[in-house]
């Protein structure tokens, strides 16, 4: 497989089966989400396992990421048939859990009176239907219907996040987290994420698994924290679905393009979602906007692409998965990487996280340089956690990217890191040996030639306290 951007599959009815989902790791998926927000939790486990069987089946290091619900503010139920709301309509907006009409709509939201304002926007369900705040007053507020549709069901009610008192995490958030970590999850999906604190929480509650936290990029305060969101993160979402209800829709290309950037220069990996091949749930084939849309993320740089509904409820989901992998290789023979490496040297960071993130941060910059001087057909990262990687993917080597730890998890999660090819080894005593049974497995999986030049990155694992990746050597195969 040449294509180096990694794609993440949401599995549910359409491809949980154990064929089809052994079909979609042999088709190109990397890492399988799980939507927590969808079914019991003990149906997801059932997925995590078979998930792990079809990984073995297929051979393949498979990463799982399970996606936490997070707040929701719901309607009350609308009539069976659900009801047309039309562009001037005035709606009545309740506080409350009774059921909704064509006249009035309950929320299941305590607050709703006093944290919104007139002029607000009230978006409901996926973003079809907008309304304006026009009045508050009594038990209610009122609402002109700027953009209509048909609404059934509990649709979601999108409030100003900035005004709303809600929790994120939820309980529910942190209980989910606990169970699913201790199952062995790799990534937990952090929704509603509007300050770094946010991401603590859900830390501290999955502590004794070392599961990485992925924090979903969704509100406007979250584009205003991003910053200080990446910089306690393992991995970042741009999840345009809710970002594109919080902003102008205008803005979410421009924000992806932020956000991304940001989280490839900092060495954080980075998932690109929400809509990507959305015609494909009932199409054959993607629109060309859709084509173009998958392209240009490549041409961002983001590590990673995400399908939901495509693969959840689609219905082909292999061909979907087939699809997004061909349109991705083609777009990265166009991409010009050379560039953004050589840019990013000038762009580094004036202060990295800690000292060691520092060396780690300078000897994979050294790497990328030597590794283009040389000739380098692959560079070779020895890792315990991981972070080599993601430093050293930074940089979009044209080299082949290999990663190499003894840890099963750290093997898992780079499946999410752009260009990564992982691979489980033994632990060694000395950096020579090291050195030496990284070549060896790469040349045993014929993912380097004889005669060839490679750059070998590692940590000397005789001072097993360094945390920082300090040793570099370029190695000719033999």
């Amino acid at each position: 497989m040449n294509r180096r951007t990694k794609i993440v599959a949401t599995i549910g009815p359409a491809s949980d089966n154990p064929d089809v989902l052994e079909q979609l790791l042999r088709a190109g998926v990397d890492v399988v989400r799980l939507n927590l927000s969808h079914g019991p939790i003990d149906e997801h486990i059932q997925r995590l396992k078979a998930v792990r069987a079809a990984a073995f089946a297929v051979g393949r290091p498979i990463a799982v990421l399970a996606d936490l619900p997070g707040p929701k503010v719901r309607a009350g139920r609308f009539p069976d048939g659900g009801v047309l709301l039309s562009v001037g309509q005035i709606l009545a907006f309740k506080p409350g859990t009774t059921d909704s009409d064509a006249e009035s709509c309950s929320v299941d939201y305590p607050w709703l009176l006093s944290d919104v304002e007139p002029g607000d926007r009230i978006v409901v369900g996926d973003g079809g239907i907008t309304l304006r705040v026009t009045s508050i007053g009594g038990d209610r507020l009122s609402a002109r219907v700027e953009t209509g549709g048909f609404v059934q069901g509990r649709p979601g009610i999108h409030l100003p996040s900035e005004r709303l008192r809600l929790n994120a995490p939820t309980e529910e958030d942190l209980e989910l987290a606990a169970v699913i970590a201790a199952e062995g999850v790799e990534f937990l999906g952090v929704s509603f994420v509007r300050e770094a604190a946010d991401l603590e929480r859900v830390r501290q509650a999955t502590i004794p698994y070392r599961t990485r936290l992925v924090a979903k990029i969704e509100t406007r305060l979250a584009v205003e924290n991003m910053e200080a969101i990446v910089a306690v993160s393992d991995a970042v979402m741009v999840a345009r679905g809710d970002l594109g209800i919080e902003c102008p829709l205008e803005d979410v290309p421009h924000l992806q393009k932020k956000i991304i950037r940001h989280c490839v220069e900092v060495g954080v990996p980075v998932i690109t979602a929400t809509q990507m091949l959305e015609s494909m749930i009932v199409s054959p084939a993607p629109t060309r906007a859709e084509v173009s849309d998958v392209a240009n993320a490549v041409f961002d740089g983001t590590d990673a692409l995400m399908l939901s509904a495509e693969t959840a409820i689609g219905h082909d989901p292999v061909l979907v998965v087939t699809t997004m992998a061909q349109i991705a290789e083609r777009a990265e023979a166009e991409a010009d990487y050379t560039s953004w490496g050589n840019r990013l040297g000038r762009v580094q960071r004036k202060q990295w996280n800690d000292g060691s993130d520092r060396i780690t941060m300078a000897i994979t910059h050294a790497c990328a340089q030597a590794a283009a001087d040389a000739g380098a057909e692959a560079i070779l990262c020895c890792t315990r956690s991981g972070r080599t990687v993601d430093a050293m993917a930074r940089f979009r080597p044209m080299a082949k990217l290999i990663g190499l730890s003894p840890d099963p998890v750290t093997v898992r999660s780079m499946s999410l890191t752009w260009g990564v090819t992982p691979i489980q080894v033994d632990t060694y005593t000395s950096t020579d040996e090291l050195v030496w049974y990284a070549v060896e497995s790469a040349v045993a999986r014929h993912l380097v030639t004889v005669g060839s030049v490679v750059a070998v990155l590692a940590g000397a694992p005789d001072r097993a306290s360094a945390a920082a990746t300090d040793v570099l050597r370029l190695v000719r195969v033999e």
